[in-house]
Parts: structure tokens; C-alpha cells; sequence
């Protein structure tokens, strides 16, 4: 397995897999071509997120996004994990351990993070299990949002 970044290459895969993940935990239809435009964009605009993909034999099995946040009272980013898709066929092979290492590492070498988040929905308990495996703790913040 390679873990490495996400490339314009890429653009098709990463669009089918946030297709894929909003279908299977929000049973949510995205805009293909909003969507389309919101991968390119972060693709081609490093200094708001990436994506990092894990490679099995030259097929993309995994996914995620990392956006930055800066944080005025710790002086670093919170590096935001979205859109976490792993094709079914590879789930549960610690795919998505590696890509969450790559994350940390990718912190580390651009001089820390305040801390790793991201969110789920309340009913993904397989998810919630992996990410608390992970060293990962439910945060005493609630969210909101307006739309």
C-alpha cells in the first residue's frame, strides 16, 4: 500500500468516492458539478487542504481531506479530517489507520497541529469505534451550523 497525495489524476476517483460516502451515510445525492469544482479547487489550492489517498496495486482503495483551521490560542492549525471514504472491499484492513498516520506526519513536518478533528454522524458507530481505536475522544463541543 502507498500512501501519498492526491493528484489532479485524481479528480474522478475522489469526486466518485464523496459521491459514494454521502450516499451511504447521509443518503445524500451531491451535485456532481458543485462537487467536481470543490475537489478541483482544493486540489489546486494547497494551502487549504489536500487529500491523501492510499494506493493498492495502482487502484485508489481509500481517501481523505484535510483542511487547515487556524487557531489564534494555539498559535497552529487544526487539521480537519472530511470526507473519509474506503471502497468496501478494503474496509477493516487498516487503510484508514495509515492515511490518519499520514496525516499526524504531514503536521509534523509543517511544525505541529493543535489537534486532529473531524466529525461523524451520530448513527456511524463503525466509524466512531475506528477513530476512538485510533486514540481519538468524543470533543465536549457541540456544532452548528446555518445554512
Amino acid at each position: 500500500m502507498k500512501i501519498r497525495t492526491g493528484q489532479h489524476t485524481d479528480l474522478i476517483a475522489l469526486v466518485n468516492f464523496n459521491q459514494a460516502m454521502a450516499l451511504e451515510t447521509e443518503n445524500l445525492q451531491l451535485d456532481s458539478e458543485t462537487l467536481t469544482l470543490g475537489v478541483s479547487t482544493l486540489l489546486a489550492h494547497p494551502d487549504k487542504g489536500c487529500y491523501l489517498v492510499a494506493e493498492i496495486d495502482g487502484e485508489i482503495a481509500g481517501s481523505l481531506m484535510v483542511t487547515f483551521e487556524w487557531s489564534d490560542w494555539r498559535a497552529k492549525n487544526y487539521y480537519w479530517i472530511q470526507s473519509v471514504y474506503i471502497l468496501p472491499q478494503y474496509r477493516r484492513q487498516g487503510i484508514y489507520a495509515k492515511l490518519y498516520q499520514a496525516v499526524k506526519d504531514l503536521a509534523k513536518e509543517q511544525g505541529g497541529a493543535a489537534s486532529f478533528r473531524l466529525y461523524v454522524e451520530n448513527e456511524n458507530t463503525p466509524a466512531q469505534r475506528t477513530y476512538e481505536a485510533l486514540g481519538m475522544e468524543q470533543s465536549h463541543y457541540l456544532m452548528y451550523e446555518e445554512k
